[in-house]
Formats: C-alpha cells, sequence, structure tokens
C-alpha cells in the first residue's frame, strides 16, 4: 500500500444549516479514510450549501441549473408543461408549434436529463433544481 493511498481525503463542509452540518459531519466523521477540515482549511472536497433566498434568487438559480444541462428556453417551456401533465398535443397547442416538434422537445428533454420516461425527467428536473413543483 502506497503512502499516497493511505493519506485521507479532507472534506470541508459549508453549509449555512447548523442542524444540517451538524449531521452531515457526524455522519462523515466516522468514515475511514476521510478527514474534516475547519471551514477556511483548505480541503480536497467541499460541501456547499447556502440557505434558500428570495424567489428572484430560485429563479436565478433554476436558471442556472437549467444552463447547467444546457436546456433551450423552448425546452424549458416544454418541461413546465410536461411537469403539469400535458400530452405531446396539448403541450403543441400551447406553444403553438407542430406535434412532431412537441415530441423532439420531450425527447430531447429525456436525453439530456437521462431520463427514461416523462415522468421521470420531470423528477430529475425537481430533484435538480431545475423546476419547482
Amino acid at each position: 500500500m502506497s503512502a499516497e493511498s493511505s493519506t485521507p481525503i479532507t472534506i470541508a463542509i459549508a453549509i449555512d444549516d447548523a442542524d444540517l452540518a451538524d449531521r452531515l459531519a457526524a455522519l462523515l466523521g466516522g468514515v475511514a479514510g476521510l478527514r474534516l477540515v475547519a471551514p477556511g482549511d483548505s480541503a480536497d472536497v467541499a460541501v456547499v450549501a447556502q440557505s434558500s433566498g428570495d424567489a428572484s434568487e430560485k429563479d436565478a438559480d433554476r436558471s442556472e441549473a437549467s444552463d447547467a444541462f444546457q436546456l433551450t428556453a423552448r425546452e424549458r417551456d416544454v418541461l413546465a408543461l410536461m411537469a403539469e401533465g400535458c400530452s405531446n398535443k396539448e403541450i403543441a397547442r400551447s406553444l403553438g408549434i407542430s406535434v412532431h416538434t412537441a415530441k423532439f422537445h420531450v425527447g430531447s428533454l429525456l436525453d439530456k436529463l437521462d431520463a427514461t420516461g416523462r415522468t421521470d425527467a420531470v423528477a430529475h428536473a425537481a430533484r435538480r433544481g431545475i423546476i419547482e413543483l
């Protein structure tokens, strides 16, 4: 075993919610090969979470999340309608596009979100902060 492999991975926790930070520290503190460092110290990995802000900050966060998955404005529109349970025909009618184009956008969303179906795509998007249910 080399000296490099026995060096623990250092983790910094920067979470605004003190209770959550304490629970996470308790969980990670007992894991072999990991060492928690004090805030401000250098670390191999940082876990960062800020408290939820006002609505405009949440909208900006959602926009950044959708940008991270390179969703177009039209795909975000389609995703919002999918979250409402709209069919391809309803999406097409609502957005003034053909059913074929709606199907294309749905397929593109499934690929980009690595989803197995429409419900899975909406769930992935909600978990990733792209949409809010």
